[in-house]
């Protein structure tokens, strides 16, 4: 091997490696930016080649960081530069998951307007309002078509989700778009068990009140 070909080789090894440095450098970037919500930081990053789909270590994109924190900004700029609205995490997750599990209404909104997924197997958007008890998300979800008896994977509907957690108004919401409180988990509990087992009183006299007796 001549000296001109050694050299050669030198050079494009070192720009390899400086080309992996600045591609790992920028990639922890855009996800601290995301996290803190910093639009202006991502944007910079997206115009340099950043793929509006790079998700953290864990498998959440871009997007589904800016909903679960609540980055509306950020989350129209990562959907203009046609972020995937229906990508899933590896736990199943979606960007509009994230937003109602954080019960960030507006975003969940714009999610749905960008063509979101509503309803799907597994764990969904309703599940997680009504889960963390986020009553203006439910009623947004349900009126947007969300399946209102769905059954999670642990085989409870949201409102025995709501049950228990102790949320009374997503419970409320969950009732007065006729939630099912009959439905039985996988070793019988209903909803007004699982109230009742929990001590949540006020939840127990309001499934009372909707006509559950078990």
């Amino acid at each position: 091997m001549n000296l001109r070909t050694t050299s050669y080789l030198f050079v494009v090894t070192a720009l390899i490696i400086f080309s992996k440095l600045a591609w790992a450098q920028a990639y922890e970037t855009v996800i601290e930016a995301a996290r803190n919500g910093d639009t202006k930081a991502v944007q910079g990053l997206l115009d340099r080649g950043i793929d509006p789909d790079t998700a953290d270590p864990a498998g959440y994109t871009l997007l589904m960081i800016a909903a679960r924190q609540g980055h509306l900004d950020l989350a129209r700029l990562l959907l203009q530069r046609k972020a995937g609205v229906r990508r899933r995490s590896p736990h199943g997750d979606s960007a509009l998951m994230m937003a109602a599990i954080g019960g960030k209404l507006p975003i969940a909104e714009l999610l749905l307007e960008r063509g979101a997924e509503i309803n799907h197997s597994g764990w969904a958007p309703l599940h997680y309002a009504a889960f963390e008890g986020h009553a203006e998300v439910a009623r947004m979800l349900l009126k947007r078509g969300a399946d209102k008896d769905a059954l999670a994977p642990n085989g409870y509907s949201a409102l025995m989700l709501a049950a228990r957690g102790g949320h009374v108004d997503a419970a409320r919401v969950l009732l007065a778009a006729d939630a099912e409180f009959r439905i039985q988990g996988p070793n019988g509990e209903t909803a007004l068990s699982i109230a009742a087992g929990r001590g949540h009183v006020e939840l127990g006299e309001l499934l009372k009140r909707a006509g559950a007796v078990r």
